[in-house]
């Protein structure tokens, strides 16, 4: 299982005053379903769905449905850099609307003061699952999606996110007698592409030495 975040930009930050002092909120499209994402994704609506539904139960509704700021680097919800926590989560066609209030936390204060002069931020879901390729540069989310939490604050996501998804998709979590364990896959690939590297270095100095001797 992969971790899988997917960045969005469509949602408002708000703040809202109030008798106790400023409130403030994230309002707007945190996952989309049935379309092909720009990092070549597609999640089926059931899915989404279904998840949703899931994390309203377990989560939101418990009032622990907590998101980070910045990009985490696995599955779990760090508590320590926690910014906001989750409110709302409903469906809009192919679209899940969300809402989520900034905490009084570390983190959170720091988007308070980021949204009070003027920055541009953004949200980013982030869960666990399996990809099957379907077509070209297109890979379909598979039953076995797991949402961790439906969304992280980011900063600017129209900035390319392929660093980012490349480090964190570098790496395969697994359940181990209920817990998560980290397999090492970018360790992997690269012992593939260096043997393949010499593979080809192999060839070509064999094609040299025959054609010096002709």
């Amino acid at each position: 299982m992969r971790l899988i975040c997917e960045h969005l930009e469509n949602v408002e930050f708000i703040c809202e005053n109030s008798k106790t002092g400023k409130n403030y909120y994230i309002e707007g499209v945190f996952m989309q379903a049935n379309v092909k994402n720009r990092n070549g994704r597609l999640y089926p609506k059931e899915i989404l769905a279904k998840e949703a539904k899931r994390y309203h139960q377990n989560y939101i509704i418990q009032n622990r449905a907590f998101g980070e700021l910045g990009h985490p680097e696995g599955p779990t919800v760090n508590l320590e850099r926690v910014s906001h926590m989750i409110t709302e989560l409903e469906a809009d066609g192919n679209n899940f609307n969300g809402r989520a209030k900034i905490m009084d936390t570390p983190y959170g204060k720091i988007v308070k003061n980021l949204i009070d002069e003027g920055a541009r931020l953004g949200v980013s879901s982030r869960g666990m699952g399996s990809l099957r390729p379907m077509g070209r540069n297109c890979s379909q989310v598979q039953d076995d999606f797991y949402l961790a939490t439906a969304a992280d604050i980011v900063a600017d996501p129209s900035a390319p996110a392929a660093f980012v998804n490349g480090i964190m998709e570098g790496k395969e979590w697994v359940w181990d007698n209920g817990l998560l364990g980290e397999r090492e896959v970018a360790r992997i690939e690269k012992q593939i592409k260096l043997s393949r590297k010499n593979l080809e270095k192999t060839q070509i100095d064999a094609f040299e030495t025959f054609m010096s001797s002709l």
